[in-house]
């Protein structure tokens, strides 16, 4: 299998600079989690309403909406970004370069770790709990409900499919 690139961080710096939007490496290792993790001080659930949503870029399957909360995502910099996904929602096994850190704000999300999708072998995270994938580990997706997630790291942002057909199938 051929490894294929793709570099989300024109395609989400496009998003970001749209009028209605608003992605430090580790050598590989396991995935860290943790089974809670508190609030942000003074979020309230009004301020959560005011996200500004967009359609994904298409490096996503579609369905996928982002909303790009802090940063640069095209620089070695902080991002925070949220991502919400459609009821069955999957996102075929792929890596990134550097380290991505998800916390789950709604609905459940799965996750894999590997090569192949394989959707039992998915943990599922609920509202509050984390994940911190390492960089270059393969790791696949899932929603189950409508889910929303938050990802924040350094930047810059990109994402390579295991499978290069995965990445042309979005286009």
């Amino acid at each position: 299998m051929r490894n294929r690139s793709i570099n989300l961080v024109a395609i989400l710096a496009i998003a970001a600079c749209s009028k209605d939007a608003q992605v430090s490496a580790n050598a590989p290792s396991a995935p860290t989690t943790s089974a809670r993790a508190s609030a942000a001080p003074g979020q309230s659930n009004s301020a959560q309403q005011d996200v500004q949503w967009s359609p994904a870029p298409p490096v996503f399957p579609p369905g996928a909406e982002i909303a790009i909360l802090q940063g640069d995502l095209s620089k070695a910099e902080p991002f925070t970004l949220r991502l919400r996904f459609p009821d069955g929602y999957k996102i075929p096994p792929h890596t990134h370069p550097t380290t991505e850190n998800v916390t789950v704000l709604t609905g459940t999300f799965l996750a894999g770790m590997g090569t192949q999708f394989d959707e039992s072998q998915m943990r599922a995270f609920s509202r509050d709990e984390f994940i911190s994938v390492p960089a270059e580990h393969a790791h696949y997706a899932m929603a189950r409900g409508l889910t929303v997630i938050q990802l924040h790291g350094i930047g810059p942002v990109a994402i390579t499919y295991v499978n290069a057909a995965d990445a042309q199938a979005f286009r």
